[in-house]
């Protein structure tokens, strides 16, 4: 049986361009360049994708595809068989998308705010929330977002790792990072961020910090948060982007507050 010619281009135009961004990078590859490899004419490249955007979205498919099947399959299950089903299937996930994913990594936030972006963001919170589980506190959440991340970043890092090697580390450091916590370790009641009454001295954040007289003030500084570089808004939009990270991650992760990592995400 032969393949339907139209199909056929497209999938040649995608590995094409897979490519090329790999030799040169996405913004140095033009859509004349992907034409002439393939002996196409420009037109022939934008009747199946009308900007260059629509090729990296393609690209991202599968990958935000097979995301959004664990998920479903995941969320029907009970809470602790959920999380490490997400957990497990996300790594096998990144593993079998590895090559696309490595070499579009630092290109996903062009996907730009459309209907991709938004599947994105949602199979990111829909993870950290599978993750977390139910009623999780502050602590589970933050622990959460990172599994994802523990999950996700060693496939674009390591690309010299084999896929069997690389599986076992992951799933070994999200282990550790979910396990539970240690006796004697604070409860997240005791990081709040209360003031202290008035005439009381700042609160420590540990023993050994007051007999030294170190202390920490956890209270929000009055003022407007501080602006963003140009480096951390490009890593705060890639980060968003890649649906790695959420708000409060990226906030917390560049120590500013969630409403100067929403201005700079919408700008």
């Amino acid at each position: 049986m032969t393949a339907d010619p139209a199909d056929d281009t497209r999938t040649r135009i995608l590995r094409a361009a897979l490519d090329l961004f790999a030799e040169h990078g996405y913004q140095r590859t033009s859509l004349r360049q992907i034409a002439e490899r393939l002996r196409l004419t420009k037109a022939a490249i934008l009747y199946h994708f009308p900007a260059k955007e629509h090729l990296l979205a393609a690209l991202v498919e599968p990958l935000v595809a097979d995301l959004e099947a664990l998920l479903d399959s995941a969320r029907t299950q009970p809470a602790e068989s959920a999380r490490w089903t997400v957990v497990e299937g996300w790594v096998d996930i990144m593993l079998a998308h590895r090559r696309p994913l490595g070499m579009l990594f630092h290109d996903i936030a062009l996907v730009g705010r459309g209907d991709t972006y938004h599947r994105l963001m949602e199979i990111a919170m829909r993870a950290n929330d599978l993750i977390a589980g139910p009623g999780a506190g502050r602590r589970e959440r933050v622990r959460a977002v990172q599994a994802v991340a523990t999950c996700s970043d060693p496939v674009v890092f390591f690309t010299d790792v084999s896929d069997e090697v690389l599986r076992a580390d992951m799933l070994d450091g999200v282990r550790r990072l979910l396990a539970p916590s240690p006796p004697g370790t604070p409860t997240e009641g005791a990081l709040t961020d209360a003031a202290p009454a008035d005439g009381a001295p700042p609160a420590t954040t540990s023993r050994g910090a007051a007999t030294r007289g170190a202390t920490v003030d956890r209270r929000r500084q009055p003022g407007r948060p501080r602006a963003l570089g140009r480096e951390q808004v490009e890593a705060a939009r890639r980060m968003h982007a890649a649906g790695t990270h959420s708000v409060d991650a990226i906030a917390a992760a560049l120590g500013v507050s969630r409403a100067t990592v929403y201005r700079h995400l919408t700008a």
